[in-house]
């Protein structure tokens, strides 16, 4: 290169280091797809590290992982929807008394627990290869059972996707859309994490969530606690469907005559 070339190209490096360096763990370069990760999926967690590290921004927006990722906002939001599923990230809330401020950060953890995990049991495995080796054993069919995925610890990485849970993701991923539409705005990481408790976790089905968002609008009170309140009601009266709460309301409304 030139003079004026090794100019352009210090001033490159300079304004670079200038706008900060963010920390990320070569280990999830380097083996996010044996953790069962995508490579988006695995963009997104830099993207977050890096909010943290060089912006101080512990909780970004969708908007502002919009911005940097290229991706719409439901997609992101359908992967930390997956992050959190999968234990990777979870959210902490807290309050500042003083100020009378409630904020949330994304805990990585999960994300630093796995890696942990997996490194070690690679560790484990080099060793027990090394010392097969000098015995004269084949670790070959081992091996092949660890890269797919049979020796994963409990709770880790590689683990294949049931068609029920791909069945439940594409049914949260629906209600995303239904309820950004009915909010009139995009929803937040908790948001989407409500909705896929009521999925995953209380099995309720989507049906009776759609219903309960109704509800919610007719009642003009479009807020994720009372459309909560409403399952739990329905869940309490084994409410299950449309029929279900068609006579349950009439119940309800003779009962106050």
């Amino acid at each position: 290169m030139d003079g004026k070339e090794w100019t352009n190209w210090g001033e490159g490096v300079s304004f670079g280091l200038e706008n900060g360096m963010a920390v990320i763990p070569y280990a999830l370069l380097k083996h996010y797809r044996k953790l069962g990760l995508g490579g988006s999926e695995a963009m997104l967690l830099i993207h977050l590290l890096s909010f943290r590290q060089v912006e101080g921004i512990e909780f970004p927006s969708l908007e502002e992982l919009q911005v940097v990722t290229g991706r719409s906002i439901t997609v992101i939001a359908g992967e930390l929807q997956k992050l959190m599923k999968e234990g990777f990230l979870s959210i902490d809330g807290d309050n500042d008394e003083l100020r009378d401020i409630h904020y949330e950060r994304y805990n990585f953890t999960g994300l630093y627990g796995k890696l942990g995990a997996f490194l070690a049991q690679a560790a484990k495995e080099n060793a027990q290869e090394v010392k097969d080796k000098g015995a004269g054993n084949s670790p070959g069919l081992r091996a092949a059972a660890h890269y797919s995925g049979a020796t994963a610890p409990e709770g880790g990485y590689g683990r294949p996707t049931s068609p029920t849970q791909s069945k439940d993701d594409e049914e949260s991923r629906s209600l995303f859309s239904i309820f950004e539409k009915e909010f009139g705005r995009p929803l937040s990481p908790m948001e989407c994490e409500t909705i896929s408790n009521w999925v995953d976790q209380d099995r309720y089905p989507e049906e009776l969530i759609l219903l309960a968002l109704k509800e919610s609008v007719f009642a003009g009170k479009i807020h994720f606690r009372y459309i909560d309140r409403i399952l739990l009601e329905w869940a309490r009266n084994r409410v299950k469907n449309a029929q279900d709460v068609k006579n349950h309301s009439q119940k309800f409304r003779g009962g106050g005559r």
